[in-house]
């Protein structure tokens, strides 16, 4: 099934400054959760922020969080799984009912939280996309075995040019011109 933005929200995963300084490709991961942010939100789709313990991890990246400007939803969780914190379960489970069935998921690390949260979403009736070069991991074998276990678990990895043109559906529209700066 492809991507619609009208059934789109976007989940970014615990990009924190404390985790990410050990991330393996972090520079590539950031750049490419800013640009599910932004896109995100020149379309209007609905974005949720998580924040793994903050108190210890820190917040959410600059870069990420200006993309975001206040624009969506954050919240706080120790849970593994966004889905097993019941604010995130609540948020995405709120979306759902207004028609947003796919779940784009970005973030950090892809073989623990990302991993769990897609899981977990795709047993709930969710449609989970991961986003391969929006996620990573600490170890290369780790994002590489995240992937494969997250494909033969129905979840849909994707990257983020695939997103973005799926959600644009069309070249010679406002919202082409706006988003192909993006992908350039």
């Amino acid at each position: 099934m492809l991507l619609s933005h009208d059934k789109s929200q976007v989940l970014i995963i615990d990009v924190q400054d404390k985790l990410l300084s050990a991330i393996s490709g972090k520079d590539r991961v950031v750049d490419r959760c800013v640009r599910l942010v932004m896109a995100a939100r020149k379309l209007s789709i609905p974005i949720t922020l998580s924040e793994q313990y903050p108190q210890g991890l820190g917040p959410t990246v600059d870069s990420i969080r200006d993309a975001f400007a206040n624009d969506g939803f954050v919240a706080d969780k120790t849970e593994f799984s966004c889905v097993r914190n019941g604010f995130l379960r609540d948020r995405l489970h709120d979306l759902r009912r207004q028609g947003r069935s796919q779940v784009v998921i970005g973030g950090i690390e892809a073989h623990v939280c990302v991993l769990q949260t897609a899981i977990d979403l795709e047993s709930q009736g969710f449609e989970a996309f991961v986003v391969a070069d929006a996620v990573g991991s600490r170890s290369k074998l780790s994002r590489k075995l995240a992937l494969s276990r997250l494909q033969k678990s129905s979840v849909d990895v994707v990257d983020s040019e695939m997103v973005l043109f799926e959600w644009m559906e069309r070249a010679g529209t406002p919202e082409f011109k706006e988003l192909q700066a993006l992908i350039k």
